[in-house]
């Protein structure tokens, strides 16, 4: 893998192991953007918190093992997801800072996947 590649995966698996963990720990500070998105916070365990640190591992260990389908499989996980949640905000014409870091979640899974296909 380039060293561009392995810099975008790294910068992706820290963005969702903090945001994943934040979500699983139900921390505070995202708690207004899930009311506005119409989103129940149960929903912060399961499934929002786990698939992003799912992803965020899943990612790791394709770099550690060096097994580029395993972070192809990941990223695009994390892509499906991040499609989901920007449907989400959109359906609720939620366009708060959560929306917009979904935006950037999401270009950094697609940048993960697309660099890792192409390395």
């Amino acid at each position: 893998m380039t060293t561009a590649a392995v810099t975008v995966v790294l910068v992706t698996i820290l963005i969702n192991g903090f945001s994943g963990v934040a979500a699983l720990v139900h921390w505070q500070a995202i708690l207004p953007g899930m009311k506005k998105a119409a989103v129940p916070e149960s929903w912060l365990t399961f499934p929002i918190g786990t698939f992003k640190t799912l992803g965020a591992v899943g990612l790791l260990a394709g770099l550690l093992v060096q097994l580029p389908s395993l972070i192809i499989a990941a990223a695009i996980g994390l892509v499906l997801f991040f499609v989901c949640a920007l449907y989400t905000h959109i359906r609720a014409a939620d366009f708060t800072a959560q929306f917009f870091l979904a935006v950037f979640f999401l270009g950094m899974a697609c940048a993960s996947l697309v660099l890792t296909l192409t390395a």
